[in-house]
């Protein structure tokens, strides 16, 4: 079984389609950790705020098979096909690490999100502190404490879970 780490973004009825996205996730790849949930301005274009966070999961699936759930998961929650890449999004799932491999195809792992936007990283600092970012060799914690925190404004939000949700 792999650990999988996974970015989720919205910013077109965030609420609505991150609780959605992880029950679609859920329903795939089984439990789920997840670290809080983050606002952050929209980076790459105006537009309104995003809601962010990660989660991990453990999957038998190869990459190119959860890369595809993840853009199944995406167009069934309104995702458009072919959307530009700095546009609002309704579902925006990102496979960030794959254990820790390191690899150019299917995609690019791990995902250079993780060390240039801080809605990446300080979820995922938050929910694997000590692992280890394959190709820079310093944990996620340590990566998080030396990220230049003015340069991306982000906030933890609290998030209100319907009951009886489980992830």
């Amino acid at each position: 079984m792999a650990r999988i780490y996974i970015s989720l973004g919205s910013n077109i009825e965030p609420k609505q389609h991150l609780q959605a996205g992880l029950k679609a996730l859920r329903a795939c790849f089984g439990p789920l950790s997840l670290s809080s949930m983050y606002e952050s301005e929209a980076v790459g274009f105006s537009g309104t705020n995003f809601l962010n966070m990660v989660a991990s999961a453990e999957t038998d699936l190869n990459i190119a098979a959860v890369v595809a759930q993840f853009k199944q998961i995406e167009q069934n929650h309104g995702r458009l096909i072919g959307a530009k890449k700095f546009s609002p999004r309704t579902l925006d799932l990102d496979l960030l690490l794959y254990d820790d491999i390191v690899c150019q195809i299917p995609i690019v792992l791990p995902r250079a999100e993780i060390v240039n936007n801080a809605f990446v990283l300080w979820p995922l600092a938050e929910l694997a502190p000590a692992l280890n970012h394959p190709l820079a060799g310093k944990s996620y914690a340590s990566l998080w404490q030396e990220y230049d925190k003015d340069s991306q404004r982000l906030w933890p939000v609290t998030f209100e879970w319907p009951q009886g949700l489980t992830f």
